[in-house]
């Protein structure tokens, strides 16, 4: 039997790609998550249980069902104890005996989904921090203080030493207001 997993990842929220993905490879089951968090995963605990010696586990891609290199290696090691395989598409690897790979592609596919964890992560936590109200990067000068530092460098009384210490603005934030 082939058994389809997925869970909203960056650039298929609804899981379209990845429900595609499961009607054209003739999946018998799906099973998808309703949110992409890394916590409390029934769907993929579901699927788990479902799996019978020499069924297959397909998923889109690695990053869809681990979130890092060590839950994707437990995965694997809970797929061999049962004798399932595991099919992950953008990757091309197929668990399946007689399937084997070098270990540059090996290497490749573990970097890249180590990459896409930290990306995948990364965005959450600004997402969450947006959502907040909080923005990302160095705070923003106030704007009275630019305007101020502005008029005192147009007025060619003051040099940049003595702008700064008045408004907090440095020479190169100077700068870059008046280029704009």
């Amino acid at each position: 039997m082939q058994i389809g997993y997925a869970r909203p990842i960056e650039g298929d929220i609804n899981c379209d790609k990845q429900k595609e993905l499961f009607i054209d490879l003739n999946c018998d089951e799906a099973y998808i998550e309703s949110h992409s968090s890394p916590k409390k995963r029934e769907e993929l605990k579901s699927a788990l249980a479902l799996l019978a010696p020499g069924d297959r586990l397909i998923v889109k891609s690695l990053h869809a069902l681990a979130d890092s290199t060590r839950h994707l290696v437990e995965l694997l090691d809970a797929l061999e104890q049962k004798g399932c395989t595991l099919y992950s598409h953008r990757e091309q690897i197929d668990t399946a005996p007689g399937n084997l790979f070098t270990f540059q592609k090996i290497v490749q596919c573990l970097a890249d989904f180590q990459s896409d964890s930290i990306s995948a992560k990364t965005k959450a936590g600004l997402t969450v921090a947006k959502e907040k109200g909080m923005h990302a990067g160095r705070p923003r000068k106030p704007d009275a203080n630019v305007k101020k530092a502005i008029k005192m460098y147009e007025s060619k009384k003051y040099n940049l030493a003595e702008i700064k210490e008045q408004t907090g603005i440095s020479k190169s934030t100077l700068y870059r207001y008046l280029e704009n």
